[in-house]
């Protein structure tokens, strides 16, 4: 046996493509081909093709057919020539020898059984251990026992034998990115039908036919990116599996177009890539810019090659470029590109010549070229949410929704108020609950630069359940969070990967829209998968919610972008104002008098309207003009320009208990003037709630 184990040894380093001896040959196949015929057998082909092709080279410079044994020499009774039957030989020389077999004759046979233990798979130096423990790890990640199994055997299989190498552990994402490239090549070929329906003529459905190229490239792709899956869930290689398993450049590796002047390529990358890993920006900003400094060079190559540094760079041809901007049409929609790209990118060029300039960068600006008032002022349009009735129907269409990954983040899209990549993001262990039971959501750090937790609807919360037990269930492995640079357990997995935002919204909306009828007459959505967003933001408003709140939910930075929810919401508004303005109403303050006796102008009025909302104090409004200035007066219950409302009898009434618990203290302390003081304070707050409320008790007795 020791003398079977070192002819079976396979050489670290590849050897000449030669034969391997009889002796060889024989003792390895005596030792794993367990049954006397298939040893017989496979002896006699080993001898048929040595005779035919004494000379291995020469077989590998055949043409195809002939080296696959469907011609070129005498048929046996099978149709097939003798050096059909020397797959199993092949097969040895490949795994025990080292000697790589082509992609284009592994491509043209099957190789159903090349691990099994009949067709000699423990000789082959293949874990065949570690095989099956793959194909259990693909079976928790979502994908059946027999598609896993055919898929790694194919894949797996071909590759190994191309490397010349059994072991399953030093496949590399290269290896993966090359078969993949073998394969689209193989299925372009002009002569595929003609040489698919030669190799299986009792076999029809053995992409033949009509696009049979085409079929045969999706199918086998699906088997190498199926092993990809496999690796980077294991953590073999690093690179994420993507549709079509190709090479793909990221966006930080192609930061300016490939005729870009050196100088200024070296300048802008090296700007571009300090944000990024300095981590000064997200890489979503990264990215904005990099888009607005790739337009502006390729705008400087075609309309003045004579620049070749960005040190050139002058006021001049700075508002050339800002005048040609707007005619730029954008790629997507064939349209001048929106006020808010132009923005974004005159907005980082200016950045770059100011940073670049103040850093004394060689070849950068001499100084900032671009001020704020360069960028095109964005337009204040009001956020766009769905009627109650077009709510309705669509969340209907959306429960409906048969991917239940899709269903999920479409109810979170519509309960949580997240953002779309905020809740692609989400992990394991975004879901708890507050004190009360009620359902709290952990969204993660994304546009905000900050995580946030807020309540999430019930409905929402079961199917968000749901889908963290079956990420829990196929343990996917971690991924780096781009934004945080941690590692995290994402939710939204499948089948190893993690779905990507086309899939999770906009797949899953536009079904949801075509069932709803929110369709044009072409059957293009008329509605945005954001308008949830902006929908959630309206009720809140409308539903009383504080600035505060909306700010939390929404995850805004300022109230600014809350309060916009405020001005949509009708009623809310409707209701102050009547309450505030409309006769009958009861109001109480110095500035009432003037307002109900209608003192004050139509410019008052209007801005009175409009601002109301925003004089809101502590217990009351402020109805101080802009034209009179700023507010000098600290005592706001006797100002002349206070006004309340019994929207506000609540909180006087709570000031005044608040002054009765300041009165006793004062007069403990022996401090009279400070008593005196708050004395003052509510006989004043108890006036205000007697104008409010007429039953209220106009005075209470000062205490001793």
């Amino acid at each position: 046996m020791n003398a079977v184990r070192g002819a079976i040894a396979r050489d670290d380093v590849p050897r000449e493509r030669r034969h391997a001896s009889e002796a060889d040959y024989g003792a390895w196949v005596k030792a794993f081909i367990p049954h006397d015929a298939a040893r017989y057998e496979r002896m006699a082909a080993y001898r048929r093709f040595v005779q035919a092709w004494p000379d291995l080279e020469d077989w590998f410079r055949a043409p195809l057919l002939v080296r696959a044994g469907f011609t070129g020499g005498p048929l046996r009774a099978t149709g097939r020539t003798g050096t059909f039957s020397a797959s199993g030989y092949l097969v040895y020389l490949a795994f025990v020898h080292g000697i790589g077999l082509d992609y284009e004759f592994l491509f043209v046979r099957k190789y159903a059984r090349l691990f099994s233990i009949e067709a000699g798979g423990k000789g082959l130096g293949v874990d065949l251990d570690l095989f099956e423990a793959h194909v259990t790890r693909l079976d928790e990640l979502g994908y059946s026992p027999d598609s896993a199994r055919t898929n790694l055997t194919w894949a797996i299989g071909r590759l190994l034998l191309h490397r010349g190498d059994p072991d399953i552990t030093e496949i590399t994402a290269e290896d993966l990115f090359d078969m993949a490239e073998q394969i689209r090549s193989f299925g372009q070929r002009e002569d595929f039908a003609q040489l698919r329906a030669a190799l299986y003529q009792q076999s029809p459905w053995q992409m033949t036919g009509e696009n049979a190229g085409e079929r045969f490239t999706r199918a086998h792709l699906a088997k190498v990116h199926c092993l990809h899956v496999l690796l980077f869930n294991i953590g073999q290689v690093t690179s994420p599996p993507i549709s079509g398993t190709r090479r793909r450049k990221s966006w930080e590796e192609n930061l300016l177009p490939e005729t870009c002047p050196p100088r200024i390529r070296t300048v802008v990358e090296r700007y571009l890539l300090t944000r990024l890993e300095a981590h000064f920006d997200r890489p979503q900003t990264v990215r904005i810019a990099r888009e607005g400094l790739r337009r502006f060079v390729n705008w400087l190559g075609r309309e003045h090659p004579d620049i070749t540094s960005m040190a050139q760079l002058n006021r001049t041809l700075i508002e050339e470029y800002l005048r040609w901007l707007p005619t730029y049409p954008s790629q997507n929609t064939g349209q001048p590109l929106h006020v808010t790209t132009r923005k974004h990118e005159i907005n980082a060029i200016g950045a770059f010549c100011r940073d670049t300039s103040m850093w004394g960068w060689d070849d950068a600006p001499r100084g900032p070229l671009l001020t704020a008032r360069d960028a095109p002022r964005r337009q204040e349009t009001m956020p766009r949410y769905l009627p109650r009735h077009e709510v309705d129907t669509l969340m209907s269409a959306i429960e409906a929704l048969t991917d239940p990954l899709q269903r999920t983040a479409l109810l979170l899209l519509r309960w949580s108020g997240a953002r779309r990549d905020e809740i692609r993001r989400l992990t394991w262990d975004c879901l708890d609950t507050y004190a009360s039971g009620h359902p709290r959501l952990r969204i993660p750090v994304g546009k905000g630069h900050s995580e946030r937790l807020i309540p999430l609807h019930a409905d929402a919360a079961v199917a968000l359940q749901e889908t963290i037990n079956q990420a829990r269930a196929m343990n996917a492995v971690a991924r780096r969070d781009p934004t945080t640079g941690r590692l995290e357990n994402y939710i939204f997995v499948r089948k190893g990967k993690l779905l990507s935002s086309a899939t999770l919204f906009d797949d899953a909306f536009e079904k949801a829209c075509t069932e709803a009828g929110l369709v044009d007459s072409k059957g293009t959505r008329t509605v945005s998968a954001h308008r949830l967003r902006h929908t959630l933001g309206t009720q809140l408003a409308e539903g009383g919610a504080r600035i505060q709140t909306i700010m939390t939910i929404l995850g805004h930075k300022s109230a600014s972008m809350s309060m916009i929810y405020s001005r949509i919401s009708d009623p809310v508004v409707r209701r102050q104002y009547e309450e505030a303005l409309a006769s009958g109403t009861r109001i109480a303050g110095p500035a009432a008098e003037a307002l109900i006796k209608g003192r004050l102008d139509d410019e008052s009025v209007h801005w009175l309207q409009t601002n109301f909302l925003k004089t809101e104090l502590e217990l009351g409004h402020c109805l101080r003009l802009p034209a009179e200035g700023p507010c000098e007066c600290e005592l706001m219950l006797t100002c002349p320009k206070f006004l309340t409302t019994s929207e506000y009898a609540p909180r006087l009434e709570a000031r005044l208990g608040r002054e009765e618990e300041l009165i006793t203290d004062a007069e403990a302390r022996g401090w009279q003037r400070e008593a005196e003081r708050h004395q003052a304070t509510r006989q004043r707050i108890l006036k205000l709630l007697k104008e409010l409320k007429p039953d209220a008790p106009e005075e209470i007795p000062a205490q001793s």
